[in-house]
C-alpha cells in the first residue's frame, strides 16, 4: 500500500477531528506505549451511581504486565483483588474467589480492554472494539473510545482515557444509564 493510501486509510478509519493528532503521531504514541512492558500505579476511583447521594470511593494499586495481565488491588474501603489475564477475570474478596470470562460482563470488558489495549499500544485491538477519537499532543492526550459492539454499546456510552507522555492518568467510563466511574492514576517508578 502506498504511503498516501495508508495515510488516507488511517484518517478515514480514525475520523480524526481537525485539532487531533496525525496518524503518524498516533502510531508513535502506540509504539512508545508498547515499549513499556510493566507498570505499577496507585489509583483512586469514584463511582457515581444515580441512586446514591455521594459517589462511592475506592483506592489501591494497579499493576500491568504486557501483553494482557492487569491487576487492580483495592485496599480501601475493603480489600479486593481483580486480576485479568488471557481473557479471564479472577476476583478475590475476603474468602470468596471467582473466575469468569471477561466478555460475559460488558461494562467490565470495556474498562479492561480499553486500558489493556492502550497500555499495550495495541491499536488494532482498540479499533476492533471502539471508534476512536483523539485530542491533545505528545505531552497531554486523550482518547475517546465509543463501543462498536451493540451489546457493549447498550451498557457503555464512552470511555475516556487521558495521559501524560506514556503514562495513563485518568480513565472515565460513562454508562448508558447515566452512572459513571472516574479512575485517577498516579504512576509509581
Amino acid at each position: 500500500m502506498s504511503e498516501l493510501l495508508r495515510r488516507a486509510a488511517w484518517a478515514a478509519l480514525l475520523l480524526l477531528p481537525a485539532t487531533a493528532w496525525s496518524a503518524d503521531e498516533l502510531e508513535a504514541l502506540m509504539s512508545r506505549l508498547a515499549a513499556q512492558r510493566t507498570g505499577h500505579a496507585l489509583f483512586t476511583e469514584q463511582h457515581y451511581v444515580a441512586l446514591l447521594e455521594r459517589p462511592v470511593q475506592t483506592s489501591g494499586e494497579l499493576f500491568y504486565e504486557a501483553p494482557d495481565r492487569l491487576e487492580k488491588r483495592t485496599l480501601q474501603p475493603r480489600p479486593e483483588t481483580l486480576r485479568v489475564a488471557a481473557g479471564i477475570v479472577h476476583v478475590e474478596s475476603g474468602r470468596i474467589k471467582r473466575s469468569m470470562p471477561v466478555q460475559r460482563y460488558p461494562e467490565l470488558a470495556a474498562f479492561i480492554e480499553s486500558m489493556r489495549a492502550t497500555l499495550a499500544g495495541d491499536l488494532p485491538a482498540l479499533q476492533k472494539y471502539f471508534s476512536i477519537g483523539f485530542e491533545g499532543d505528545q505531552q497531554r492526550w486523550q482518547l475517546q473510545l465509543t463501543p462498536l459492539d451493540k451489546r457493549l454499546a447498550a451498557a457503555i456510552r464512552q470511555v475516556h482515557i487521558s495521559g501524560v507522555g506514556i503514562e495513563l492518568r485518568r480513565v472515565e467510563v460513562q454508562q448508558t444509564d447515566g452512572d459513571r466511574s472516574v479512575t485517577d492514576i498516579q504512576p509509581l517508578p
